[in-house]
C-alpha cells in the first residue's frame, strides 16, 4: 500500500452551481491518480469574498495534513475568481498548480448586462462586470505559478478573451459550452496533463456533450 502524501486537487464550482456537478471530473482525475477534493457553496447573495475566506481557511487546512504532498486547484467558471482571491488571502506552502475552466478573469458580458437589474440584491453579479473597478478586475491573480486555462469555444456567459488572467499562462479552447467543460472528456486529459507537467498536451478536441 503506498503511503506517500497524495497529489491533492481542491475542486471549486462556479456560481448558481453545486459541487455535485464536480463529479465526473473528480472520478476521471482520481483515475489519473490525483485525489480530489471538492468544495462547495450555497449562498448565491453574498460576495464572492466570502466563499473566498472560506476557502482559504480550507487551503491552510490541506496545507496542513500530512497526507497531502502537493494540492493543485482546478475551478469552474466564478470558482477561478473564489480562488484568486482565497489565494490572495492564504497561499499554501503546498501549491502546486492551478487550472481555470472558463473562468471570467476580466468580467462576464451577461453579469454587465444583468448588474442594474440583480446586481443590488445578487452581489457576485456586480462583482463579475466587465467594468474596470468591478472587483475581479480589482482582485490580483497569483504570480510565480503555473496557471492553465481551459475555454469553451459555444460559451454564452465569459467570452475566450476574458478568460485570460493578466499573469502569465496556458490556454487552449475546446468545442463544448460552459459548463459542457465539466463534463468534456478532453477537459479531464488537460487537466490532469496540466497538473502533472505544466503544459497542455497537442491532442485533437472531439466534440462531446453530457
Amino acid at each position: 500500500m503506498d503511503n506517500s502524501p497524495a497529489a491533492c486537487v481542491s475542486l471549486v464550482h462556479g456560481y448558481l452551481a453545486n459541487k455535485f456537478l464536480l463529479a465526473t471530473l473528480a472520478r476521471r482525475l482520481r483515475r489519473r491518480g490525483f485525489a480530489p477534493q471538492p468544495w462547495g457553496y450555497w449562498n448565491i447573495r453574498c460576495s464572492l469574498l466570502v466563499h473566498a475566506e472560506r476557502f482559504a481557511r480550507e487551503l491552510a487546512a490541506r496545507d496542513a495534513d500530512p497526507r497531502v504532498g502537493t494540492l493543485h486547484v482546478v475551478t469552474h467558471s466564478m470558482g477561478g475568481i473564489v480562488a484568486r482571491a482565497a489565494l490572495d488571502r492564504y497561499r499554501p506552502r503546498k501549491l502546486g498548480r492551478i487550472v481555470m475552466l472558463a473562468p471570467p478573469n476580466r468580467g462576464s458580458f451577461v453579469a454587465t448586462a444583468t448588474a442594474g437589474t440583480f446586481g443590488r440584491f445578487l452581489k457576485p453579479v456586480a462583482e463579475l462586470s466587465t467594468a474596470p473597478d468591478s472587483l475581479v478586475n480589482s482582485l490580483p491573480t497569483p504570480e510565480g505559478i503555473e496557471i492553465g486555462v481551459i475555454a469553451a469555444a459555444h460559451d454564452a456567459l465569459v467570452s475566450e478573451a476574458s478568460t485570460h488572467p493578466a499573469v502569465p499562462h496556458a490556454h487552449v479552447t475546446l468545442p463544448t459550452w460552459h459548463t459542457g467543460l465539466l463534463f468534456h472528456r478532453d477537459a479531464a486529459e488537460l487537466i490532469a496533463e496540466f497538473l502533472a507537467t505544466g503544459n497542455f498536451p497537442s491532442i485533437v478536441p472531439t466534440v462531446e456533450h453530457p
